[in-house]
């Protein structure tokens, strides 16, 4: 098991605290990191079922913990 980055760990405590969060809030958040940096590991989480990431409209996406993408 590998231990995860600090912008994974970074990114999962956003979602955790504010659950169904936007996609440009998270990467405002991550002030020292680009937007690049962060979408690139918001789309590895999703892939690997740690977070979802949902369009809401077009360029308008939702990041939530899997379990919350019900209620979204």
């Amino acid at each position: 098991m590998t231990v995860p980055s600090a912008t994974t760990t970074t990114i999962l405590d956003l979602i955790a605290r504010s659950p169904g969060c936007n996609l440009e809030d998270i990467v405002f958040s991550c002030r020292g990191l680009t937007w690049n940096q962060v979408f690139l590991e918001v789309d590895r989480l999703s892939r690997t079922g740690q977070v979802c990431l949902t369009q809401q409209r077009p360029g308008y996406y939702i990041v939530a913990p899997p379990t919350a993408r019900r209620g979204l």
